[in-house]
C-alpha cells in the first residue's frame, strides 16, 4: 500500500489503493503508443529497457517525456509466481517490483542517457521504498535485457557510487530480465489520465518538473 506523505494525509483517499472502478475517467490521449500497435519496422529499429525505482505511476510518467521513448509500459518484474495481480504485488505478497518497460529509439536516445534519467530522478540509497512507499515492490532495481545493458549499468553504478554524490550507500539491484508482466490497464499513463489525483499532484508530478528543469536536452519537442 502508498502511504501519502503529506501532514494533511487523512484528508486524501490513497490513490493507490483505491478500487479501480473508482478511478478516474480515462482521457482518450496518451503520451506514447502502445507497443502491440508498432509495425515491424518499428519493432526491429527499438530496443527495450527495464526499471523499478518506486511507484510505476512515477517512473512511467517520467520516461513518458523523454525524447526517443516510443512508449512506457507499467508492470511487474523481479519475482517467480506467474500472472501477479497488483492487489498481490502492492500489498508484498510476492517478490516482484513495480517496474516500467521503456521502448525507445537508440538513435535519439541511449541506454546511458536512460541510465541518467532513472537514477537522476529516484533515490538509489533508499532500501526496499521509494519517499511514501516502503516495501520490497517498491525497491531500486535495473533489469537488463543483454550483456551489454549489464556493462553499461553496472559501470553507471559504480561511477556514481565513486561519485560523492550520495552520503549513504547505492542499493539499487541490477539483475538479468526473466518475466516481464504488463500492470492492469487502469494503471497505463495513469499520470496523464488521473492529472487531479493526490497521489499524483503531490509525488508523481514533482518527479517529472524535476526531470524537466534537469534533462531539458532530453525533453520530447512540444513538452513545456
Amino acid at each position: 500500500m502508498k502511504y501519502f506523505h503529506l501532514l494533511f494525509i487523512s484528508i486524501f483517499t490513497l490513490a493507490c489503493a483505491s478500487n479501480p472502478q473508482a478511478q478516474s475517467e480515462l482521457q482518450s490521449s496518451s503520451y506514447t503508443v502502445e507497443p502491440a500497435s508498432f509495425t515491424d519496422e518499428q519493432k526491429n529499429e527499438l530496443q527495450v529497457a527495464t526499471f523499478a525505482g518506486g511507484c510505476f505511476w512515477c517512473t512511467e510518467a517520467v520516461f513518458e517525456q523523454v525524447k526517443g521513448v516510443e512508449s512506457v509500459v507499467s508492470g511487474y518484474a523481479g519475482g517467480e509466481q506467474a500472472n501477479p495481480t497488483y492487489e498481490q504485488v502492492a500489498a508484498g505478497q510476492t517478490d516482484y517490483a513495480e517496474s516500467i518497460q521503456v521502448y525507445y529509439d537508440p538513435e535519439m536516445v541511449s541506454y546511458g542517457e536512460l541510465l541518467e534519467v532513472f537514477f537522476g530522478t529516484h533515490d538509489p540509497t533508499q532500501l526496499n521504498r521509494q519517499g511514501p512507499d516502503i516495501g520490497k515492490q517498491y525497491r531500486s532495481e535495473v533489469f537488463y535485457h543483454n550483456e551489454q545493458q549489464e556493462e553499461e549499468a553496472r559501470t553507471y553504478m559504480e561511477q556514481l557510487a565513486n561519485s560523492g554524490k550520495y552520503d549513504q550507500p547505492i542499493v539499487t539491484k541490477l539483475s538479468p530480465l526473466e518475466k516481464f508482466y504488463d500492470a492492469e490497464d487502469y494503471h497505463q499513463n495513469y499520470y496523464e489520465h488521473n492529472p487531479d489525483n493526490p497521489y499524483v499532484i503531490n509525488v508523481a508530478q514533482p518527479k517529472v518538473e524535476k526531470f524537466k528543469k534537469n534533462y531539458a536536452s532530453l525533453l520530447k519537442e512540444g513538452i513545456s
